[in-house]
């Protein structure tokens, strides 16, 4: 059985950085492509960055030169890295993922979301 699990959420202050990661765990699991979205209250859920697993990454306007998507394929874990945070990114933010096992594709995976809140 795989599981994916995001950490990393929290309060921070306008301007202020936080780190949210993604990872897989289970004998034999792996991560293929990945992408980060995000849902604010009354809004549709929205990718905000994807990282393929070669490395190539895409972001949304809004965040692109804030944000950085990154992986670490040890780990099993990407990484999303948010400077210069502004209150309109507050949101509940989930990671999407391709699981694979040993090496062949598994299934699509969404995380149980992590709030993030950006407010002085």
């Amino acid at each position: 059985q795989v599981q994916l699990v995001e950490c990393g959420g929290g309060l921070v202050q306008p301007g202020g950085s936080l780190r949210l990661s993604c990872a897989a765990y289970g004998s034999g699991f792996g991560l293929n492509a990945v992408g980060w979205y995000r849902q604010a209250p009354g809004k549709q859920r929205e990718l905000v960055a994807g990282i393929t697993s070669g490395g190539s990454t895409n972001y949304a306007d809004s965040v692109k030169g804030r944000f950085t998507i990154s992986r670490d394929n040890a780990k099993n874990t990407v990484y999303l890295q948010m400077n210069s945070l502004k209150p309109e990114d507050t949101a509940v933010y989930y990671c999407n993922a391709d699981i694979t096992r040993w090496g062949a594709h598994y299934r699509n995976y969404w995380g149980q979301g992590t709030q993030v809140t950006v407010s002085s």
